[in-house]
């Protein structure tokens, strides 16, 4: 339970951010660090702010393409879907079918037609 620790630790908490700077990291009842000051607070490691960046570009490459396949693939599937949906045989757009798709009244829950 908070404050029955009779431990003679003091816990100072932290607000750490991966980038920027700090001018005034004690803001009284926390710390601020920013950019290198938090990098290093975490590691120990005053230098590992850089030495991440290259590491982390390979990552984020790697995730990018993922990314890309798998945009590219929902493209794909959108794009044959309203082809078979809302184009004829010759690829032109039935632009009165999309109308009717969009705007048109919604059927009814019994399924019964109102038209005729």
């Amino acid at each position: 339970i908070l404050g029955t620790n009779t431990s003679s630790m003091n816990v100072v908490a932290v607000n750490g951010c991966c980038y920027g700077k700090e001018a005034k990291s004690d803001k009284g009842e926390y710390l601020k660090l920013c950019g290198q000051d938090f990098w290093e607070f975490i590691s120990g490691d005053k230098n590992l702010y850089t030495d991440i960046i290259d590491p982390l570009g390979h990552k984020a490459k790697e995730k990018n393409e993922a990314f890309s396949e798998e945009y590219a693939k929902a493209i794909n599937k959108f794009t044959l879907e309203f082809i078979s949906l809302f184009c004829d045989d010759d690829g032109r757009i039935r632009w009165e079918e999309i109308v009717r798709f969009n705007s048109g009244k919604a059927p009814s829950k019994n399924n019964i037609s109102n038209e005729g």
